[in-house]
């Protein structure tokens, strides 16, 4: 299991220290330093079964330059908003946690994170 965290997130925070009570084995990856690239967004998008804007923080300062939200969310334009975020690793929703199964879910509430937990 790997969870991609931002350690200034209080969610990140929270999913770690609830992974942690549980005795869960994981690896943390700050994604801001230690960025995913295209391939590895593209592969976890798979796992969540969601798109890029799914998984994008448009209130972001950085998604308001960019104008994520006028982007068309379509197939068509699914690598432009992937290039986005391995480009502006801030813009991923966090946090993202890997399940030993292969899924992924975001696990920005508890529930979520005892979902990945017990996969």
């Amino acid at each position: 299991m790997e969870i991609w965290i931002n350690p200034a997130c209080s969610k990140c925070r929270s999913a770690v220290q609830l992974l942690d009570a549980e005795g869960a084995e994981y690896t943390v990856r700050r994604y801001l330093e230690d960025v995913p690239s295209p391939d590895e967004i593209r592969a976890v998008l798979d796992r969540l079964g969601l798109e890029p804007w799914d998984i994008t923080r448009t209130q972001e300062a950085e998604a308001k330059e960019l104008g994520l939200k006028e982007w068309p969310r379509k197939a068509g334009s699914r690598e432009r908003w992937i290039s986005a975020l391995a480009e502006h690793p801030k813009l991923i929703q966090r946090p993202i946690i890997t399940a030993d199964d292969g899924t992924a879910v975001v696990g920005r509430t508890d529930e979520a994170v005892r979902d990945a937990l017990g996969r």
